[in-house]
């Protein structure tokens, strides 16, 4: 039951920012964009979106590998050492 209301909670947060983003979108015809505008202004929000997932993926993969557990380890004994 848990798992559901959590998977519902995520669909209706998504449901509501993509409300949000078309009503902004459509909004924006009152305001004189060019196309050339309107390509750039989405070609940025999805590189910036792609640029933090990518990120975000990058994170957890490290995590999962244990590429950065011996930079945790050595930190913290250099801590332990100064302390």
């Amino acid at each position: 039951m848990k798992t559901f209301l959590v998977i519902v909670f995520w669909i209706a947060l998504l449901g509501g920012t993509s409300y949000a983003a078309y009503e902004t979108w459509v909004g924006i015809n009152d305001v004189e964009i060019s196309t050339h505008g309107k390509i750039a202004l989405a070609l940025g929000i999805t590189i910036t979106f792609a640029l933090g997932a990518g990120l975000m993926f990058l994170v957890f993969y490290s995590s999962r590998k244990g590429y950065d557990a011996d930079d945790h380890i050595n930190a913290a004994s250099s801590r332990a050492i100064d302390d």
